[in-house]
């Protein structure tokens, strides 16, 4: 019995040294396993170093090597509000506002010179239109169809509230302008509005580009800014936004190669077509068109920054030229660098403003390409 309780009182004794921890070797294999976690730590880090400086990499040869596509040059066009005045009711003044529209479109013009006949002072498309006749109305009227038929269907609501001037528009043929995406629509560049939304410091703000994800941009802009954005090529498809940059509007002309709509510009006369142009340099080749000018079949374009071709009304470029007390001069072909006929042996007695849109860009189209065959084929 003795020796049953002295087992009993060696047992706890012999239990506590077999459950006894080495904490020497346990605090060798926790200073091994925090090693070990660093070095994947920072082994992680060094593979993304190394796949972001392959995707600087990448991108820098992308851009050096990168065959310019852009279109160097730009076309306006620029004509008349009176136009309008020789329709007879609102549908038919809409109907030709987007017959001018498609015709610029299709030949790709970059901007639209609205001038007044009469020498009003009307730079706004802002009021409303009175009625058929009314000085300077017809001018404002066109200006506002063509700016609502070029901007991208998705972003009319924001630009372009109901207005008696666009009563008729939504019954126009669309232009289907490279710019006109659609939702599911993959390109490079997007037209879209700054969003009024609260963002984190150093985010940029909100962008609604007519796609199914908001994009986030480089910038703080105001809300209610039309804005050209670039997108990323590399977009996480699980993030709820997409990610992108700010760019000039003639970014995607000039370095992508796409027609990117036109502008419209509202001009109080004849001479601020010339005076007020956008350019810094100004139009360095103009180009008037009259049934007294030249024949177009004989005549070669020279290499240009900014061409502008010159329409007149129902009464030809001498009316605006009587009316512009800024000009002295009487005959309108010194103003232009070429004056055109571009439709000789004309079957009938006048050829209307939109036909001769459709028929004068046609024909320059192909000596345009052939001032710049180098620039095409580089």
């Amino acid at each position: 019995m003795s020796t049953d309780v002295e087992a009993k009182r060696t047992n706890p004794a012999s239990s506590q040294s077999e459950e006894r921890v080495d904490w020497k070797k346990r605090k060798t294999e926790v200073k091994d396993a925090k090693k070990q976690r660093k070095a994947d730590k920072l082994i992680k880090q060094l593979d993304k170093q190394k796949e972001q400086e392959a995707e600087d990499r990448a991108e820098l040869e992308r851009s050096q090597n990168k065959t310019v596509l852009g279109r160097p040059y730009t076309v306006s066009v620029a004509l008349p509000g009176s136009v309008l005045d020789n329709a007879q009711s609102t549908e038919l003044r809409t109907y030709l506002a987007g017959q001018i529209a498609r015709a610029c479109v299709v030949f790709c013009v970059d901007e639209i010179i609205v001038f007044d006949e009469e020498g009003d002072d009307v730079k706004s498309t802002e009021g409303e239109f009175t009625g058929i006749g009314k000085k300077g109305q017809a001018c404002v009227q066109l200006a506002r169809i063509l700016q609502y038929l070029e901007c991208p269907q998705y972003l009319r609501k924001w630009f372009f509230p109901k207005h008696q001037d666009l009563q008729y528009a939504g019954l126009l043929n669309p232009l289907d302008s490279p710019h006109h995406m659609r939702i599911d629509e993959e390109s490079e560049y997007r037209e879209g509005i700054v969003l009024d939304r609260p963002t984190k410091p150093g985010q940029g703000s909100l962008v609604n580009c007519g796609m199914r994800k908001e994009v986030r941009i480089d910038k703080q802009l105001q809300s209610g800014l039309r804005v050209t954005v670039q997108l990323n090529e590399a977009q996480n498809q699980e993030s709820k936004i997409s990610k992108g940059v700010v760019v000039a509007p003639h970014v995607p002309r000039s370095e992508g190669g796409l027609y990117w709509g036109y502008t419209v510009r509202l001009a109080s006369c004849l001479s601020t077509v010339f005076t007020e142009s956008p350019y810094k340099e100004g139009y360095d080749l103009t180009i008037g068109t009259s049934e007294k000018g030249g024949d177009m079949d004989q005549t070669a374009l020279s290499q240009f920054n900014h061409l502008l071709v010159v329409f007149g009304g129902l009464q030809g470029l001498e009316a605006s030229l009587d009316s512009d007390q800024n000009l002295e001069v009487t005959d309108p072909s010194v103003l232009f660098d070429i004056y055109l006929n571009t439709c000789p042996g004309q079957g009938s007695r006048t050829i209307r403003t939109e036909e001769a849109i459709l028929i004068s860009m046609s024909g320059l189209r192909h000596k345009i390409t052939a001032a710049f065959s180098d620039v095409s084929t580089g």
